[in-house]
């Protein structure tokens, strides 16, 4: 027998437990959703008209639910314990010290989480993987919370994860490719599954929603990212390859697209993917095949994530050799922070690496981003090994792209937004000191228009 939802319980306000929880109490009005997160300033955020998550409509989709039957507290010890499903939804990062450092998922949130749920719950509970986690985590789980649950609770843990892309999160939660839900296959485990696939199914149809074993669902999230950042990272290396023989990647990447057997989709060539998500799960499943004796599988998957870093490199080396071997004291305008367009997440942004890389170098950054925070970029910098002083001396944030370009011996896109796209070209090229230097690391600028208005320029994968 199906158990009914009506309250449900998400541990962790992020960029994935929030817009969904806000997408679930939007349409499902009679059931009571509420988000729970320590940090007290993100919990304000999203009770407030500034959401800490940019997503286009998703202000309105949590306007429609929020006071209604959409919550967000710091009380996390009552939501667990009124709530029939619990999502959770912390952080797994990669491990940065000890036994799998730079590979491993570190999964001590997950385990907070499991042992306050045991110590809160009452009756019968279950608990949904939301987080991107190594496969046979729920054994853990489930572990923990057979040992530590002092009032008797009973639980089922499922597999859920989450398959959005920053920048369309509201479109892909209202009309997904699928919803994948893995659960134990006993008569209690196939209830709890059914339990999740009926709250789904108040707007996404049966026959997208895939059941499947635990285990089958937690890896599948690992290889979905992997085989997504091993196209990119294939393209990019062609990418490499168009540049040395005068071949443009774009028109490589249409004619190979073209083929259904391989399809147009995450074929763009660009100075490198970033995001939550790609490297960190490439990683753990670097560390996964490791773990289970299977070097040859590890070592290919690993050549993924290198190629990504070598991309980027081979980015920055192009301006530096461009510009006489020096970028000392040269004013390089930046244009784009953020990992993607429409997001203001920074997450492994290959930005980051390419400006550490430039101010080592002591180039002088300007840089524009219409999303992301000084703040932000400030922090990254910073965290990936940029002194302060530094950054204090040769690195200003603009409000708009002409005051970053103003003077500039280069221009560098490394975000693909839009209204790069617009620029006005003759303004900039009035703007920069000559000759004009414009390396375009996501191909969003036209290479012929460029030279037309007198720039000598470079974009990605394609041949002068």
């Amino acid at each position: 027998m199906t158990m009914p939802i009506k309250s449900i319980c998400c541990l962790g306000a992020g960029y994935v437990g929030g817009p969904t929880m806000a997408m679930i109490a939007a349409k499902c009005p009679h059931i009571k959703v509420t988000v729970a997160d320590m940090n007290e300033q993100r919990v304000a955020a999203w009770n407030s008209d500034t959401l800490p998550v940019y997503e286009p409509g998703l202000d309105a989709i949590v306007a429609s639910a929020l006071g209604r039957n959409l919550h967000f507290t710091t009380d996390i010890r009552s939501a667990i314990a009124g709530a029939d499903l619990i999502f959770v939804s912390v952080g797994t990062p990669t491990k940065s010290y000890g036994i799998g450092a730079g590979r491993a998922a570190d999964l001590r949130y997950i385990e907070s989480a499991a042992r306050l749920i045991a110590e809160v719950s009452e009756g019968h509970k279950i608990i949904v993987e939301k987080s991107t986690i190594p496969v046979k985590t729920a054994t853990a789980i489930k572990s923990i919370l057979a040992a530590n649950s002092p009032n008797g609770a009973t639980f089922q843990v499922l597999s859920n994860p989450e398959f959005l892309a920053e920048g369309t999160a509201v479109e892909d939660l209202q009309s997904p490719d699928r919803i994948l839900i893995g659960g134990e296959i006993t008569p209690e485990g196939n209830a709890a599954v059914e339990a999740l696939v009926s709250v789904y199914a108040n707007w996404i149809p049966r026959e997208r929603i895939l059941t499947t074993n635990l285990w089958s669902s937690e890896l599948s999230k690992l290889v979905a990212n992997a085989f997504l950042a091993q196209r990119i990272s294939s393209i990019n290396s062609i990418s490499a390859l168009c540049e040395a023989t005068g071949a443009d990647v774009d028109e490589v990447a249409r004619a190979i697209g073209m083929d259904s057997r391989i399809g147009p989709k995450f074929l763009k060539a660009s100075v490198g993917f970033g995001g939550s998500c790609f490297q960190k799960d490439l990683l753990n499943l670097v560390y996964l095949c490791e773990s289970f004796n299977l070097p040859q599988v590890a070592k290919y998957w690993r050549q993924v994530v290198q190629l990504n870093d070598w991309q980027k490199s081979r980015f920055v080396e192009k301006i530096v050799r461009t510009l006489y071997n020096t970028v000392n004291g040269k004013r390089i305008a930046i244009l784009g922070f953020a990992f993607k367009k429409d997001t203001n997440d920074t997450r492994e942004s290959p930005a980051i690496q390419v400006c550490r890389d430039l101010l080592h170098e002591r180039a002088h950054l300007a840089i524009y981003d219409p999303r992301v925070s000084a703040e932000t970029i400030h922090q990254d910098l910073i965290a990936a090994g940029v002194s302060p002083e530094l950054i204090a001396t040769n690195m200003e944030i603009c409000s708009d792209p002409y005051t970053a370009i103003k003077g500039a011996h280069a221009l560098a896109t490394l975000t693909e937004w839009d209204e790069f796209r617009t620029l006005d070209l003759p303004r900039v090229y009035g703007l920069m000191l000559k000759p004009a230097f414009v390396f375009d690391g996501r191909a969003v600028l036209s290479l012929e228009s460029l030279v037309a208005h007198g720039f000598e320029a470079f974009v990605i994968g394609k041949g002068l």
